[in-house]
């Protein structure tokens, strides 16, 4: 079913235009300034033409070397790539992920999605930092930043960036959650398949494994509310305030700020 949000670009890969949400002091985030997607390597001829025809002067790759070296970005003429690793192998959702067979329920999956999403915050900032220095230069946009599926790194980012021009926090939710509509196909295909291999792993019918037994996977697969809002709790706790958050977690000064959002918000 076609995403019926002008903000969607390329589905294939979870292009998005940050562009277009209101401010909750009454300005509009611009469009074709800020990009967000997934990895863009397995676009064909028409899709690249798409992403080319965006005028994008920098792409910021959030991904680890093993990510990229396994789906390397096609090159997008005019524009300069840059990686700037957010994570390490061994985070949160690898250590889910290697525990999917679990069926002792050693882990709660969610609880350990929620707690990468503060310690974003939290404990990997450092990382971040250059992340948020790129994108709200004016002079590297139009600018995208991506990962591999788009969804919680680059979640990550477009939410701090939105928040940070004034975009109310349910909107930025929303924004969020929209990547479970982009990717709603292969997400429900890669849940079936999974459900069909454990249960086959099990001895039993795909209809009798538990509901529960899926709760890890899709902590997973399906951005969730109390994931991003882990990220937005850790802000409050530890800033009190987005602008404490900006100019004293972020280091971004009133100057740097102001010209960014002049290039960002009409």
């Amino acid at each position: 079913m076609p995403i019926d949000d002008p903000r969607v670009i390329l589905t294939t890969a979870n292009l998005r235009d940050l562009g277009g949400l209101p401010t909750s002091d009454g300005w509009t985030v611009r469009t074709g300034r800020l990009f967000r997607s997934g990895h863009l390597c397995d676009l064909d001829d028409a899709g690249l033409s798409v992403v080319g025809a965006l005028g994008v002067r920098t792409i910021v790759d959030l991904r680890r070397p093993v990510e990229i070296a396994e789906r390397p970005h096609p090159d997008v003429p005019g524009a300069e790539l840059i990686h700037c690793q957010v994570s390490d192998d061994d985070n949160e959702f690898a250590v889910v992920a290697n525990m999917l067979d679990d069926a002792e329920g050693t882990i709660d999956g969610p609880a350990a999605v929620e707690d990468y999403f503060r310690r974003n915050v939290d404990g990997r900032l450092d990382a971040y930092r250059p992340v948020f220095r790129l994108a709200t230069d004016p002079a590297r946009l139009p600018l995208l930043f991506n990962c591999t599926a788009g969804k919680d790194r680059t979640g990550f980012v477009a939410a701090v960036l939105l928040r940070l021009l004034g975009v109310d926090e349910a909107t930025v939710l929303g924004d969020y959650l929209l990547t479970n509509e982009v990717r709603r196909p292969w997400l429900e295909e890669r849940e079936n398949l999974w459900r069909r291999t454990a249960a086959a792993g099990r001895g039993i019918d795909p209809t009798d494994l538990a509901d529960g037994q899926l709760t890890n996977l899709r902590a997973l697969l399906w951005c969730q509310p109390s994931f991003l809002e882990a990220s937005f709790a850790a802000v409050t706790d530890g800033w009190g305030s987005w602008e404490a958050f900006r100019r004293d977690g972020l280091g971004m000064d009133d100057e740097r700020f102001d010209a960014f959002r002049d290039a960002l918000l009409a």
